[in-house]
Parts: structure tokens; C-alpha cells; sequence
């Protein structure tokens, strides 16, 4: 075998992989079909579990040379409910941030590049080499060059939902749910922003700081409302801020739109089974979700630790591969299910009445609301936020005023998550 691992795919879930399996000393091909730096569609958001892994891996400081903006600040416009305050900090950090994807997938390459993984650009993989039912290697491209053959233990598709390893090995999904919403974005000068979050009239609005003393800014709307959106992309785009976020509105009238809107109207969610004989999956991949919760990038980072983890342990020749490989497989589900069952909830742009309910309790409640923003931050659990205490609170607020009432019998957990 040439390599010990070749991974497909180097934006932030191939790169990452590629660089932690590197850096416990495997040979490592990292295959880039595109040339960095280059963007990508991206929420950009990376919440604080996100940030605190980059800092273990020694990574934060490259992520602030960058010049990307800290944010510390979370405000929330809910269906006429606002929230402001703060994430829980993890391992001693108080600050997310949303770089922009040609800085952060420069910097994990680069980082990846210097472990020594070997890093090739301009190079499409056409197809995967089998010997006796088990992948070996990749046949790839690129440069004019002929076809060539490179041979692994592993083979890692970290190339997006559209994987080229994915569909080779024709890896099934499950847990799989059409697109619910279409979405645009783009980068505003002359204001300031946090990070914000608004949801109104159908439409959700996300909002950071990014590089170049930028704001990015994206809309999402049902996916019904794709094609009226994209024949005025610009005109559905404003119409929503001045519908669910007026200040927001009045703030982007002041300022000066920088780039082009970027967007889409294919945002499927599911799961793949990630790993097989030969081969495994990391990032969107292997399980792909709407991005109304910002969890991409971070996920992307926590499941290629997972993966690289465990292949570490069976490329040594501590345990099996394939015992190693369904082990990351289940850890990744169990991390990511509730959170993916809570996103396809908001992806709905209709909250709960039950959530709702929570919330009107939370607002005066600051250590509450900053236990809220962990909560969509991935820092707590759905359990250790929804307490039995918060949710009588709720359900005793609404018996003295009753303004969304929750259905006789019902568990107000179970109803949100």
C-alpha cells in the first residue's frame, strides 16, 4: 500500500481528518479536486464546542490571525420572543466565530500539510479501486495528466453530499428527510453585527461577523417558495428582513451589499452509513443536514475526530478495522441524532407553541437564556437544558396566562425534542 489513508475531499472534514491522522503518524494522500483558496457555500458559523477543538489542536490562534472577528454576543428575535446573551463557556473560551471557508479550509490544509500529509490539488478521483469485495485505493486526475492509481488502507470520501465514494459504494441512507427550506446569502459593509437570529413570517435570518469587517447574512424560506424566490432574489431577500427583523433591516439599508447572493434550493437532510470494507465517510458525506442551525463546520470537525480516533487505533493494529470503524459510526450517530431531530424542527421556520412557552419563561431569566444559547451551541444537552423545573415553570406561566396552551397529556420535552 502506498498510503496508510487517502482522503477525498479537502474542506474542513477532509482536511481535519487528513491532519489529525497525520499528525499520529500515518501516511496520509489528501486529494482536492478544486485549488485553495477558494470559497465554498458555507453557514460560516462555527459554534463554541467548534472552537474549543481547534484550540486542543493548537489551531485557535492561526483561526484569530486570519483576522476573523470574535463573537460573544447572541441576540434572538423567536416569533416576537427576544433573547440576548451568552454561551456557556467550554474549556475556559467565551467567543465563536464565522470565517469565511477560503481562510478556514486554507489554514486546516496548511496545518495538515505541515504533519506531512500530502496534498494534491486539481485532482478529481473518477472511481475506486476493489480487490476481493474491499476497497484499496482511488483511480484520479488531474493537472492533464493520465489516470493514475494510488493505493490505501482505508479510502476516506470527505467530498460533500454529492460524495464520489459515497455513490461508488453505494453507501445507503437512512433517517432521511426531503429539503424543507431554500436559502440565500450575502456580505454587507457599514454596520455592525453579533451573532443573530431571527424568525418571522416563514423566514428564518442568520447573522455574523466575518473577514474583512464584513456581515454576512442569510435568509431561508420554505422550499415551496424557491422558485418566486430566485425570480427576486434580492427583493424576497429584503422583504424578509423588514418582515422578521426590522432593526436588522434598517441596519443593512445603511450599509453597502459587497458580494453576490449565493444560494440554493437543495438542502437535503440524512444520514449515510459511514464506513464499510475499505472505506469510510466524514462530514457532509455522511450526513448532511438543513443549515438553519449553523452545525456544519462544527460537526465536520467533531466527526473527523471521531473517525480519525478510531482508524488510528486499527491502523497501529491495536483492534480490527471494521470494529473500529462501526464504532465511530455509532458515536457519531449518538452525538448527532437529537440535534439533527431538533434542526429538522427548526427547519419548519414555525416554532413550537411548546418551545415558545419555554422561552417566555427563559426571557427573564438571564443564566436561563445564556443555558438557551448553549443549549443551540451544542454545549448542553436537550436533557440538561429542558429540566423538570424550567418545564413546570413554563407550563405554571401558561395556566396563569395562557397564551399558547399545551395539549392535556402531553410531555412539553418530548413535544420539542
Amino acid at each position: 500500500m502506498g498510503y496508510d489513508a487517502i482522503v477525498v475531499g479537502a474542506r474542513c472534514a477532509g482536511a481535519s481528518t487528513a491532519l489529525l491522522l497525520a499528525r499520529a503518524g500515518h501516511r496520509v494522500l489528501l486529494l482536492e479536486r478544486g485549488r485553495l483558496p477558494s470559497d465554498t457555500i458555507s453557514t460560516h458559523y462555527l459554534h463554541l464546542p467548534g472552537v474549543a477543538r481547534l484550540a486542543r489542536w493548537g489551531l485557535l490562534d492561526r483561526l484569530r490571525a486570519t483576522g476573523c472577528p470574535p463573537l460573544t454576543r447572541v441576540r434572538m428575535g423567536l416569533s416576537g420572543i427576544d433573547l440576548t446573551g451568552s454561551v456557556p463557556s467550554v474549556d475556559g473560551l467565551t467567543t465563536a466565530y464565522a470565517p469565511r471557508r477560503q481562510f478556514f479550509d486554507t489554514m486546516l490544509v496548511e496545518a495538515a500539510t505541515e504533519a506531512g500529509a500530502e496534498l494534491r490539488e486539481g485532482c478529481t478521483v473518477t472511481g475506486l479501486v476493489e480487490e476481493n469485495g474491499r476497497v484499496v485505493g482511488v483511480r484520479a486526475r488531474g493537472g492533464g495528466r493520465a489516470e493514475v492509481i494510488e493505493r490505501a488502507r482505508i479510502v476516506i470520501g470527505a467530498d460533500g453530499m454529492d460524495s464520489v465514494v459515497a455513490r461508488a459504494v453505494a453507501a445507503p441512507t437512512y433517517e432521511e428527510h426531503p429539503t424543507l427550506c431554500c436559502a440565500y446569502y450575502s456580505y454587507f459593509s457599514g454596520f455592525r453585527a453579533d451573532y443573530e437570529i431571527y424568525t418571522g413570517g416563514r423566514c428564518g435570518i442568520g447573522v455574523a461577523a466575518t473577514h474583512d469587517d464584513l456581515v454576512v447574512i442569510g435568509v431561508q424560506w420554505p422550499r415551496s417558495e424557491f422558485d418566486r424566490v430566485r425570480h427576486d432574489v434580492e427583493g424576497s431577500y429584503l422583504a424578509a428582513l423588514r418582515t422578521a427583523a426590522p432593526e436588522l433591516a434598517e441596519r443593512v439599508a445603511g450599509g453597502t451589499r459587497e458580494e453576490r447572493f449565493v444560494g440554493t434550493g437543495r438542502l437535503p437532510n440524512f444520514f449515510r452509513h459511514p464506513y464499510g470494507p475499505g472505506w469510510a465517510l466524514v462530514g457532509d458525506a455522511g450526513h448532511h443536514k438543513d443549515p438553519v442551525g449553523g452545525y456544519g463546520m462544527c460537526d465536520a470537525l467533531s466527526h473527523a475526530e471521531l473517525l480519525a480516533t478510531r482508524l488510528d487505533q486499527a491502523l497501529r493494529g491495536d483492534r480490527p478495522m471494521g470494529e473500529a470503524l462501526a464504532e465511530y459510526a455509532e458515536e457519531r450517530d449518538r452525538e448527532s441524532m437529537t440535534r439533527y431531530q431538533f434542526n429538522l424542527e427548526a427547519a419548519k421556520l414555525d416554532p413550537l407553541p411548546e418551545l415558545l412557552n419555554v422561552l417566555r419563561v427563559v426571557k427573564g431569566d438571564q443564566a436561563q437564556t445564556n443555558r438557551f444559547f448553549g443549549l443551540l451551541a451544542g454545549v448542553l444537552r436537550m436533557e440538561e437544558f429542558f429540566t423538570e423545573e424550567l418545564i413546570d415553570r413554563a407550563v405554571a406561566a401558561t395556566i396563569d396566562a395562557p397564551v399558547e396552551p399545551l395539549p392535556a397529556g402531553s410531555g412539553a420535552l418530548s413535544a420539542i425534542g
